[in-house]
């Protein structure tokens, strides 16, 4: 690989990504606004964030729970937020006991109340764990957040809200949805700021 080649490899990442934010950011604000009125709604009324994905979304979901738990920018009280990514006893125990499409849906069985939010990531739109805790979390009253790439799928179709970054490429898709999990916890932030001011 040339020099040249490899300035052009990264050229066209950075150009990529530029692109798929700018049209998400164009094509997605209202779905963007309608999730973080549903996170504050719930926060405001003392339920949680549960938050689910597989692989690289399993490590946004454990990101966007440490940031609601701890801060991402501001000094505030914290949100109460779990990501179903991270036990690996519960886990392997469901995976083992019920098969791998429940591990998540099992949590939210557990932890799921009415009036709580589940996020479910998943860059295919098509994840089977995902799209199983969404169902489950929808027979237990709570509302449903789906971070999607490509067309959505099967996951985008089954949410209460649905925030699309229409892309085939893994890589941009969790780039924004990295983006956007920051600015829905941003968003949070402001209006805890505001309330408790």
């Amino acid at each position: 690989m040339t020099t040249a080649d490899r300035q052009r490899v990264v050229d066209d990442a950075f150009a990529d990504t530029i692109a798929v934010h700018r049209r998400v950011q164009g094509e997605s604000r209202a779905a963007l606004l309608s999730a973080a009125d549903a996170l504050w709604t719930a926060l405001r009324a003392g339920r949680k964030v549960l938050i689910c994905g597989n692989g690289g979304s399993a490590a946004d979901s454990q990101h966007f729970a440490a940031e609601l738990v701890g801060r991402l920018t501001r000094e505030r009280r914290a949100c109460p937020a779990l990501a179903l990514t991270t036990d690996t006893s519960i886990l392997t125990a469901i995976a083992n006991d019920f098969g791998f499409d429940r591990v998540f849906a099992r949590q939210v069985e557990a932890h799921g109340q009415p009036g709580d939010v589940l996020v479910g990531i998943s860059t295919s739109g098509g994840s089977p764990d995902v799209i199983a805790a969404v169902e489950e979390a929808q027979s237990r009253g709570l509302v449903t957040i789906g971070l999607t790439g490509r067309d959505g799928g099967a996951l985008g179709r089954a949410v209460d809200v649905h925030v699309n970054v229409p892309s085939q490429s893994t890589a941009r898709a969790q780039e924004v949805h990295a983006t956007i999990l920051h600015v829905l916890c941003d968003l949070v932030e402001q209006e805890l700021v505001d309330a408790d001011a």
